[in-house]
């Protein structure tokens, strides 16, 4: 009989301010994603914490009432990791080590981890690398061990000065390797995005675990990875679809997150560049999550970073099957509101069990076919119908 291996989760804590900027409700709005955060990563969260402050104390980030609370917590019950919702500077991230005796960690540094477990191809590894020691340069100091030995037990003494000017040079020297090598890649995958022609593209796009790979696999008849955790996807998947007559490509992307990682946004570009050359966006929305809005405001504000912001865009509330059953849930309203506050086509579907693909498809092919009338005006003789279509 073969024994099964025990798997281990470790235990976590989670920590959050209140703020004039940030109610509580919204505080533990956000503690529930990082909990989902960290049971994707692999970890078992035990309780949350939060405290009211004014703003974040420079030293601790939280008051020292507060972490004497923590701190006995910890002692009590074994835990393991601290995480806190925000980012922490290097020198809190350092006192919070030192006062709580366990390893700590925050929202960004979390995230960078999850990215880490699922980058699969030699892009995407490269990609998450270059991010983790953008974030871990000015944090060298605090380290335990030297940058080359697995970081080792609870209050080891760190690195001689020496030793890290050491690390800073190693770290630096990798971040210009790998730089170097994106532009390699870069370069290589602009090439494959020129010689896909003039077709149409169409990228999707949205808040992680909105089912973005659940329609590309609908759309395109393929079978792109999809899964019900934060960030299934990370490397970008293009596909050939043909809806109706008219062929076009569509790209699956990255999702985004509330707070995504700056280091992640600048390493991802090249995989954004998808979005950013994209003729048209498909901005997927999950329906039944109770703060959709404020993740298409997230989306938004992401979009807007990578100057994709003002892109022609379809907008698809996916998952209605999840609130068929409330009385006050009205498709064709939903569509009509967000048509008229956006001037965007809207559409309610479910990806899941295909309600509404047809009638997306029939809007797909509707704005494609506008945009392959303007790219080519003289060639419509290959979609006869195309003729029919206003070229204004």
């Amino acid at each position: 009989m073969i024994e099964k291996k025990e798997i281990f989760y470790e235990k976590v804590i989670l920590i959050g301010i209140i703020t004039q900027a940030q109610s509580q409700e919204k505080v533990e709005e956000y503690l529930a994603e990082l909990a989902f955060l960290a049971n994707t990563a692999g970890a078992e969260v035990k309780k949350h914490f939060t405290q009211k402050l004014d703003k974040p104390l420079p030293k601790t980030f939280i008051g020292t009432g507060k972490l004497e609370e923590i701190k006995a917590y910890i002692e009590k019950h074994d835990i393991d990791i601290a995480i806190f919702d925000d980012e922490l500077s290097p020198a809190q991230q350092k006192n919070l080590e030192r006062i709580l005796e366990i390893k700590i960690m925050d929202r960004t540094l979390l995230i960078l981890d999850i990215f880490a477990q699922r980058a699969q191809t030699s892009y995407a590894r490269t990609q998450v690398e270059l991010a983790q020691y953008q974030y871990l340069l000015p944090r060298l100091t605090g380290m335990w061990t030297h940058l080359e030995r697995q970081r080792g037990g609870i209050g080891m003494r760190g690195p001689g000065e020496t030793e890290i000017e050491t690390d800073r040079r190693i770290i630096r020297d990798k971040i210009s390797l790998l730089k170097k090598k994106l532009v390699s890649i870069d370069k290589q995958m602009a090439t494959q995005r020129s010689n896909r022609g003039k077709m149409v593209r169409a990228a999707l796009v949205g808040y992680t675990n909105v089912g973005k790979s659940t329609l590309m696999n609908v759309l395109s008849k393929s079978d792109v990875f999809a899964e019900n955790k934060l960030f299934a996807t990370l490397d970008t998947t293009v596909r050939k679809v043909v809806v109706h007559n008219i062929p076009f490509l569509l790209t699956d992307t990255v999702g985004f997150i509330r707070k995504l990682p700056t280091q992640l946004i600048e390493s991802f570009k090249s995989t954004l560049n998808e979005v950013t050359e994209a003729d048209l966006l498909i901005h997927v929305v999950d329906i039944s999550h109770p703060n959709f809005e404020e993740h298409m405001q997230t989306v938004q504000e992401i979009l807007g970073e990578i100057k994709a912001g003002d892109k022609q865009t379809i907008i698809v509330f996916n998952k209605i099957d999840l609130r068929q059953n409330e009385t006050d849930f009205d498709v064709e309203q939903l569509e009509k509101s967000w048509i008229s506050k956006s001037n965007n086509a809207s559409i309610a579907i479910s990806a899941a069990n295909k309600t509404g693909v047809d009638r997306l498809k029939d809007t797909l092919y509707n704005e494609v076919r506008k945009i392959h009338i303007k790219r080519f005006p003289y060639n419509n003789f290959l979609y006869p119908d195309l003729k029919d279509i206003d070229n204004s």
